[in-house]
């Protein structure tokens, strides 16, 4: 689907949500929340540009996030270009694949209200929440694996008992349902794509995960960003009780309590 005028092109595309990237030198440690939609960490990126308070490319990024908005229905991602050269407007915006329509469109308005606040000028920003994520840019990187920016987050609660056999079957989870989101027997197009979540009961306790790539992906490299994030398992959460790691392209998290929509 595409608009277009005379000095502007506008084209969207329709999948799955997920979350954004982050240009840390190193991988950042949160504590992890369990709130119905908590912020959780953004970037102002300064190698692509700034550009001047109501100037023509500011009016123009919010002209293309209210047209994006409005293509929030059944999908969890929405994709769209807007503007041309140096002045280039790209959006990745990407909800969890259980976040229902209302609440994935609330977090859109709120996602582009804070990023405005938080970086005002840049042209290249993220901002990361429970059920969503944002990604402005002034580069087109649609179907690319971002390997720049990631971070991590876990819980502060360490595991009980034997810790080694709760990362080994905790990791072997995360690879089950990596398995489940980049199959081949999953349809595009509906919001749950290449997004998978379970329980798995691991003696006396449960064990609550999910995982999910954005629907630019293929599932050749759903897979390929999956392993990626998931080889930071032990610097990022071995021995705690819930951790994830997060990068634009897919992002990984489990506890050991419910924390997604069945």
């Amino acid at each position: 689907m595409s608009l277009s005028s005379s000095v502007t092109k506008h084209l969207i595309s329709a999948s799955i949500l997920a979350i954004v990237a982050m240009q840390l030198p190193s991988v950042h440690s949160v504590l992890s929340l369990n709130e119905t939609n908590a912020y959780l960490h953004h970037i102002c990126i300064n190698g692509e540009g700034t550009f001047k308070s109501g100037s023509p490319y500011e009016k123009e990024i919010k002209q293309l996030i209210d047209f994006l908005s409005s293509f929030i229905k059944d999908y969890s991602f929405v994709h769209g270009v807007s503007g041309i050269g140096p002045d280039d407007i790209n959006v990745k915006f990407q909800c969890r694949g259980d976040t229902l329509q209302a609440k994935c469109r609330s977090c859109l308005a709120t996602a582009f209200s804070e990023i405005r606040s938080k970086c005002p000028n840049n042209k290249g920003r993220i901002i990361w929440y429970d059920n969503c994520h944002l990604d402005l840019s002034s580069i087109y990187t649609y179907g690319q694996i971002d390997y720049k920016n990631n971070f991590y987050m876990y819980n502060a609660k360490d595991v009980r008992g034997d810790k080694k056999s709760f990362y080994k079957n905790m990791k072997a989870f995360l690879h089950k349902l990596k398995a489940k989101a980049s199959s081949k027997e999953n349809k595009p197009y509906v919001k749950d794509y290449m997004y998978a979540a379970g329980r798995e009961s691991l003696g006396t306790v449960k064990l609550y995960a999910m995982v999910q790539c954005t629907q630019d992906l293929s599932l050749k490299n759903c897979t390929v960003c999956l392993d990626w994030i998931m080889t930071k398992l032990p610097e990022c959460c071995n021995g705690k009780q819930g951790g994830r790691v997060l990068s634009p392209s897919c992002n990984f998290r489990y506890e050991l309590y419910p924390f997604v929509e069945n």
